[in-house]
């Protein structure tokens, strides 16, 4: 008897129930999202299918034929924001701000929309979070008032293409792109598979217009973009606004952009009457002093390739617990422990061990790269010996498990802009380049030639004992 094969129709196929990625056979892992335990069998295998040749809608022509001129950035009139940019939005092209809840996206974004408005370039600002009234209200507090921006309060997708065939925007900005939502799809606002729906159609609303557009991305609480990875491969900008809720600072970071370099930094202050940028923030860092305070040690970071000062402090207290306090803000904790025992083995200081330790950077800034080692390893050591730094001294240096001190990037533009903040010295690792006119520069090889720049502390003499008087 001859048995009847079972059709594609009728063999089981799964589903990722959080990206939505398919397949015809079960994974404990799903590929696309790298959830595990999320896929499922939801029915039949999906059918192969074949695309046959269509019709031409543009013609292929050489490159050197091809007109440049129509990816032209505009400015947004944001002088930080088109840092990081390249110059200013491209038409046509769609860049994605993620951020943690709170850090300013939002007011950031309205500033924009009012400064990029004008009579030849209109602006639409959606907002699914909030009301009208009250991005109106923020406006109002932020000085964001235009006639040519435009404001509507939409959650549903085809309102907005809708509002977009009404307006006729130069520059859209939706406010997020995870509360728009797709009648057509099932699911919630928010899910992978609305999130990839509404980023697809807003893009090809924006190439088919030549229209900018500007995306508010969710973050999770590991601080990734929320949503399918494929929506940070669709768009042309990535940008990531980070700060502490509780400082001013907040920076703007290029992660993706089709249209420039990645390594530029926008530097903003957020304030109770909105968000401006800052074209020297190097100020919030620094502690401005008569004298030097012991505990105390200036570096020149790099975000980006934007040089900033920065100062970082360090305090050691004598405890009575038999575990140390290590308690860091602004600095990697792993990379003030290796300082710490660096100091001990290399510097010989021994009474860093039992005593606990405090250490921390002015202004809200976070130092992560290397270059600020020798910067953390002086403040330890001149909190624990009590004697100040000299005044105007910057150190500069990576430093490594056996005490030397590495070369780092970009020694020359630290030294610059330390130079033009008016410090005068400057301890960094061998052959720096060229030193800027004025500053004193010492080459160092390792830690113990640094530490020589702590000046010695006199020793006490015990008190004399004198006769009572008779």
């Amino acid at each position: 008897m001859a048995t009847r094969k079972s059709s594609a129709k009728e063999r089981p196929s799964y589903r990722c129930t959080e990206c939505g990625w398919t397949t015809a056979k079960w994974l404990g892992r799903c590929p696309e999202c790298q959830a595990w335990g999320t896929v499922e069998e939801f029915g039949g295998a999906p059918a192969v299918r074949t695309t046959a040749p269509g019709r031409v809608t543009t013609a292929a022509l050489p490159i050197g034929q091809v007109d440049g001129r129509q990816a032209t950035a505009r400015s947004t009139g944001v002088d930080e924001l088109d840092r990081v940019l390249g110059g200013g939005l491209v038409p046509g092209a769609v860049v994605l701000l993620a951020g943690e809840p709170g850090v300013g996206k939002s007011t950031l974004l309205l500033d924009v929309a009012a400064k990029a408005a004008n009579a030849d370039h209109r602006t639409l600002y959606v907002t699914g979070e909030e009301s009208a009234s009250q991005v109106r209200l923020r406006a109002d507090r932020i000085g964001a008032i235009d006639d040519h921006l435009y404001l509507a309060a939409e959650t549903d997708l085809s309102a907005v293409l809708g509002h977009l065939d009404s307006v006729k925007p130069s520059l859209l900005i939706v406010d997020s792109v995870q509360t728009v939502a797709s009648p057509e799809i099932d699911g919630a606002p928010g899910g992978m598979a609305q999130v990839r729906e509404v980023a697809g159609a807003l893009i090809r609303a924006s190439k088919e217009r030549g229209m900018a557009t500007l995306l508010v991305g969710h973050v999770t609480k590991d601080g990734a973009i929320a949503g399918p990875r494929l929506l940070e491969h669709l768009v042309d900008v990535v940008l990531n606004f980070e700060g502490d809720r509780h400082a001013r600072l907040r920076l703007v970071r290029g992660v993706k952009n089709r249209y420039g370099t990645t390594d530029e930094v926008g530097c903003f202050e957020l304030h109770d009457e909105g968000i401006t940028g800052l074209a020297d923030p190097s100020g919030l860092f620094l502690t401005r002093r008569d004298e030097p305070v012991p505990g105390t040690c200036l570096t020149v970071t790099l975000e980006g390739r934007r040089p900033l000062v920065a100062e970082v402090q360090a305090l050691t207290v004598d405890t009575q617990i038999p575990s140390p306090r290590r308690t860091t803000s602004g600095l990697e904790t792993s990379r003030v422990s290796m300082m710490l025992a660096v100091l001990e083995q290399r510097g010989r200081i021994a009474a860093l061990g039992k005593r606990d330790i405090y250490s921390a950077t002015v202004g809200g800034v976070k130092l992560t790269e290397p270059a600020a080692d020798l910067a953390v390893a002086l403040a330890l050591a001149s909190a624990a010996s009590d004697s100040p730094l000299p005044k105007n001294l910057v150190a500069i240096g990576e430093v490594g498990l056996a005490g030397e001190v590495r070369r780092v990037t970009g020694v020359q533009r630290r030294l610059a802009e330390a130079a033009r903040l008016g410090f005068t010295h400057a301890l960094v690792p061998a052959d720096p380049g060229k030193i800027p006119a004025g500053m004193r520069v010492l080459e160092v090889a390792d830690v113990g030639e640094a530490l020589r720049v702590l000046p010695k502390r006199p020793r006490r003499e015990p008190p004399r004992e004198t006769a009572a008087a008779g």
